[in-house]
């Protein structure tokens, strides 16, 4: 049985920084890339970043503030948050591509002023 599960979302002022977790099982965790996407309150799930191998990719508005990483040896990934905006809050999730997206059930990020 496939398992996506996230944890570190919490509360947090504008500037400050947040570090999301994600332990997987079920599926070969070395072999699959794996994402993170948030949904905000009125608006469409979007990609956040994605790491396939060692190798990063963002989507532009948290280019330079979030970190994407990843220990196969844990069958984890971990989403690093600095400088975080109030645009950034949001039901982060932690998906595995195998080959679809298979998503996690979220964790909450409210960022406030």
């Amino acid at each position: 049985q496939i398992e996506v599960v996230e944890s570190g979302g919490g509360s947090v002022q504008a500037g400050g920084s947040l570090r999301l977790s994600c332990t997987t099982s079920g599926f070969g965790f070395h072999n699959y890339g794996m994402g993170w996407f948030r949904q905000a309150p009125g608006k469409e799930r979007e990609w956040v970043s994605s790491i396939i191998g060692t190798n990063p990719t963002y989507v532009d508005s948290v280019k330079g503030r979030f970190t994407i990483s990843r220990d196969n040896s844990k069958a984890q990934v971990y989403l690093q948050m600095d400088n975080l905006k109030i645009e950034d809050t949001a039901v982060y999730y932690c998906a595995a591509y195998l080959p679809r997206w298979v998503f996690g059930r979220g964790t909450q990020v409210t960022v406030s002023s």
